[in-house]
């Protein structure tokens, strides 16, 4: 079992955005000490959602303050920015990081981001897989040249360049049909239980038989004494955060602003994912494994919206749950009987 921690600089009401960041820098931080295996970080713009702006960015920093946990974008949006630009962006934390860089890549949203940018819907609707196909290229060729319908530029050298594939957020059957075709594993969001995570991961082997990858997927985490009480915290708490965060997305266009039941949402959060003892939180991260195939998980840690308590949240997971997915003996917690074995690594 691959287990990290999933940063989206998260702003609850009263917190400077500044703040926010340096906090999230001391997250990854605590991370590596408490014995996860990566960190992630996510980019938004322009809302109280998530208050990183540059991944990449706040990833470097996290580099230089780290010696052993690996680093990633979950994920750095492709519909905003150029793609060979953020090949050399990635390259360089490839090299600077000794090699424990992975790029995350998504699609985004029809957001207002598209105007700022000046990238525009129609890449946005048209435009993920070429601007995919010109990342990989600039990643992996020594010199990269365009003539598709939104990039077009005579060849260049790619300086540095570096061995990685990127992992791509899957939010439909076109992204998953994506991501299979071009051989890269797929990060599957907070907002889908185990069965429709187990549905995709099925849908990729259908589409993309014997390619060998490891899938991640994401998941709230917050450890308590009790399942009640870590329960009630995070209902408490993060609909401050998510009822203002979620009204930040605007779209571009004319179409209606998705919404959502902000109370209903933390409820389903609590159910399908890690939150309670720390025998339940591990009990939930193998069962997740078990029924999707997918052996990595990042863990949202930052839903209590206090920076001291989720420092204590990310180092409970690493003295209380970790052991316990490890199989190490006499882990702190550790239930009468041990826990089932985690599951052999998935194929996909």
């Amino acid at each position: 079992m691959r287990t990290g921690i999933f940063i989206v600089a998260a702003q609850f009401p009263g917190r400077e955005a500044g703040r926010v960041l340096t906090d999230a820098v001391e997250l990854v931080v605590a991370a590596e000490e408490a014995g996860f295996d990566d960190a992630w970080v996510a980019e938004h713009h322009f809302m109280s959602y998530g208050v990183c702006p540059s991944a990449t960015t706040l990833m470097a920093v996290a580099a230089g303050r780290t010696t052993r946990i690996g680093l990633g974008t979950a994920v750095s949006v492709l519909s905003t920015q150029h793609p060979v630009a953020l090949a050399e962006q990635a390259a360089m934390l490839h090299h600077l990081s000794g090699g424990r860089f992975t790029l995350g890549v998504g699609r985004g949203g029809p957001w207002v981001d598209l105007e700022v940018f000046g990238t525009g819907l129609e890449r946005y609707e048209r435009g993920f897989a070429e601007s995919l196909d010109l990342l990989l290229a600039a990643l992996s060729a020594e010199r990269v040249a365009a003539d598709g319908e939104f990039f077009r530029f005579r060849e260049v050298r790619t300086v540095p360049r570096a061995p990685l594939r990127p992992l791509v957020a899957c939010t439909s059957p076109a992204s998953v049909a994506l991501a299979a075709a071009r051989g890269l594993p797929m990060l599957l969001g907070l907002h889908v239980g185990d069965e429709e995570k187990a549905a995709a991961v099925a849908a990729y082997e259908e589409q993309a038989p014997g390619v060998a990858v490891r899938h991640v997927a994401a998941a709230v985490g917050h450890v308590a004494d009790s399942t009640a009480r870590a329960v009630r915290e995070l209902k408490e708490s993060m609909p401050r955060w998510l009822g203002p965060g979620l009204a930040g997305y605007r779209p571009v266009d004319g179409r209606p602003r998705p919404s959502r039941d902000v109370d209903a949402y933390v409820d389903l959060l609590t159910r399908i994912h890690p939150v309670g003892s720390p025998e339940h939180c591990a009990e939930s991260i193998l069962r997740t494994a078990d029924r999707t195939g997918i052996d990595h998980v990042i863990l949202l840690v930052e839903g209590i919206g206090e920076h001291r308590r989720t420092l204590e949240n990310v180092r409970r997971f690493g003295a209380e749950v970790l052991p316990l997915l490890r199989g190490e003996p006499g882990g702190p917690g550790s239930p009468p009987g041990g826990l089932s074995s985690p599951p052999a690594p998935a194929s996909g």
